[in-house]
C-alpha cells in the first residue's frame, strides 16, 4: 500500500537549495606538515566546517587530547569547531588541535569532573520534572527544573547542585511541564493515540520498517497510517524509559515502499545517512501536530526525568514541539538524520526545552539501516523521483488523515488532536 503523506504548514527550509560550504578534510596533521601545504602558522588558523564535519573532527580530537579534552561545540555563525581544553603541562596536544582546524578554549572543568557531577545529580536529584546535560559553551552542567519541581523537591535539587561546588552547574526554571510528546513527520495511529513516524529504515533482515519514539511503542503494539484504519505495522523492539526513547516498527506488508525521506510540506527531503549531533548545530524537526520547526542543539547525552521514568543519552534542543510530534524526525537541511522527538516542556507558542533520541544510537541498537542500507547514488536518485511522484499522488489522502486526527486521544497523558492545517510550498531560510 502507499504511504500517505500529510501536507504541513509552510516550511522554512530550502529543499535542494542547500548552501554549499565545501567538504572539510578531517585529518589530524602530522607535526611537520600542514593540511593544505601552507606554513604551519597558517595551518593553525581555525577552519570553516559544516556542523557534521565539525562533529567528526571533535570525535578525533577527543581521542587526541585525552584527559585535556573538556567538550566541544559548533559556532554556527563562524562555522567553526570550538574545543574546550583543561590546561596542563603538555601544550603539544593543544597545538595539534589548533593545526587540525579547531578553535581552542581553555576552561576549568574537565569532562571527568563534569561526569562526576552528573553522577551526583543522578544519585541525589533524580526527581520527575528535572533534566541535566553538560553545556560545553559554559563548561558547566545545565540543570533544568519544570513547574512541578517545588517545595521539598526544589530544595533537594538546589542543595544537590550547590553541593557540586562553585562553577560546576547552573539551574534553569522552566515554565512548562516535562512530558513525552506522545499523541518522518507523518501521523501514525493506534486506537485513540497518535504519534509521528521518524525515519523509514531497513531492518537487519532486509524488511521495511520505521523508527519512532519508544514511549509510543510501549503504549500500543500495532499502528496505522489513518485514524481508525487497519494496522499497517507492528512494534518489533522498543526502549522506554531507560537508555533511550526509540522503537523499531516493522511494516506488515514486506512489499511496502518505505523511502528514507521526510515530508516537509508538499515536498520531500531525501535523507542520505544518520549523523551525530553537535552543540550549536542548526536542526529541523517535523511532526504531525506542529509541522516543521527549527532551532539549535543545546546539549548532548542529556538525562531527563519524565513522570514515567528516567531516560538517558538524549539530545537537548530549543526546537519547539507539542504532543503528537513524538517520534517525529529531527534532521539537517542537507538531509542527515539526527534525532527522534522524545519530549520536553512548553509548546510552539511559548517555546521551551525539547529532547530527542539520537538516530545513530537507535539504529545501532535495533540493527537497522536508513533506506536500503547504502545503495549507490544513482539508485538513490531513481528512488527519489519515485518518492516525489508518490508524495504528489498521496497528498489528498494525507489531508484526510490530518482532518480525522482531531479525534485522536492521549498516550501517557500527553496526546493532542490532529496536526494543524498546512500551507503548501517552502521558503528558504538563508
Amino acid at each position: 500500500m502507499s504511504h500517505k503523506r500529510i501536507p504541513k504548514r509552510k516550511a522554512a527550509i530550502a529543499v535542494g537549495g542547500v548552501v554549499a560550504l565545501g567538504a572539510a578534510v578531517i585529518l589530524l596533521p602530522s607535526a611537520n606538515a600542514s593540511q593544505d601545504g601552507a606554513s604551519n602558522d597558517a595551518a593553525a588558523a581555525p577552519r570553516t566546517l559544516k556542523a557534521t564535519d565539525a562533529s567528526d573532527l571533535a570525535s578525533q580530537l577527543a581521542g587526541l587530547l585525552g584527559d585535556a579534552f573538556a567538550g566541544s561545540y559548533y559556532d554556527g555563525d563562524r562555522q567553526r569547531l570550538v574545543v574546550n581544553v583543561v590546561p596542563g603541562d603538555d601544550d603539544s596536544v593543544i597545538a595539534q588541535a589548533k593545526k587540525a582546524g579547531a578553535t581552542v578554549r581553555e576552561v576549568d572543568n574537565s569532562m571527568a569532573e563534569l561526569a562526576a557531577g552528573e553522577r551526583t545529580l543522578k544519585s541525589g536529584a533524580t526527581i520527575p520534572g528535572t533534566s541535566w546535560a553538560v553545556d560545553p559553551r559554559t563548561n558547566k552542567i545545565l540543570v533544568t527544573a519544570d513547574s512541578t519541581v517545588t517545595g521539598e523537591k526544589w530544595d533537594r535539587l538546589e542543595s544537590t547542585v550547590q553541593g557540586l561546588g562553585s562553577g560546576m552547574a547552573t539551574i534553569k526554571k522552566s515554565a512548562g511541564t516535562f512530558r513525552t510528546f506522545a499523541s518522518g513527520g507523518d501521523a501514525i495511529f493506534s486506537g485513540g493515540a497518535r504519534c509521528s513516524l521518524g525515519f523509514n529504515v531497513t531492518a537487519d533482515d532486509g524488511a521495511p520498517a520505521f523508527l519512532t519514539a519508544g514511549h509510543c511503542a510501549v503504549a500500543a503494539d500495532q499502528w496505522s497510517d489513518a485514524q481508525n484504519g487497519q494496522p499497517i505495522a507492528t512494534v518489533d523492539q522498543a526502549v522506554f524509559p531507560g537508555e533511550g526513547d526509540f522503537a523499531l516498527v516493522r511494516y506488515d506488508d514486506p512489499a511496502t515502499d518505505a523511502p528514507s525521506d521526510v515530508d516537509v510540506g508538499g515536498q520531500t527531503l531525501q535523507i542520505t545517512e544518520a549523523a551525530e549531533a553537535a552543540v550549536g548545530q542548526e536542526v529541523f524537526r517535523m511532526g504531525s501536530t506542529t509541522g516543521l520547526a527549527d532551532g539549535q542543539v543545546l546539549g548532548l547525552d542529556a538525562t531527563v526525568n519524565y513522570p514515567e521514568g528516567t531516560v538517558t543519552g538524549l539530545i537537548q534542543t530549543d526546537v519547539c514541539a507539542e504532543p503528537g510530534d513524538s517520534g517525529g524526525s529531527m534532521f539537517t537541511q542537507d538531509g542527515l538524520a539526527i534525532g527522534l522527538t522524545s519530549g520536553g516542556s512548553g509548546d510552539c507558542t511559548v517555546g521551551g526545552e525539547t529532547f530527542f533520541q539520537p538516530v545513530t544510537t537507535a539504529l545501532a541498537a535495533v540493527g537497522a539501516t536508513l533506506g536500503d542500507g547504502g545503495a549507490a547514488a544513482g539508485d538513490q536518485a531513481a528512488g527519489d523521483q519515485a518518492a516525489g511522484d508518490q508524495a504528489a499522488g498521496d497528498q489528498a489522502g494525507g489531508e484526510e488523515v490530518g482532518g480525522e486526527g482531531d479525534q485522536a486521544g492521549e498516550v501517557g497523558g500527553a496526546g493532542y488532536g490532529a496536526g494543524q492545517g498546512a500551507e503548501d510550498g517552502l521558503a528558504e531560510t538563508h
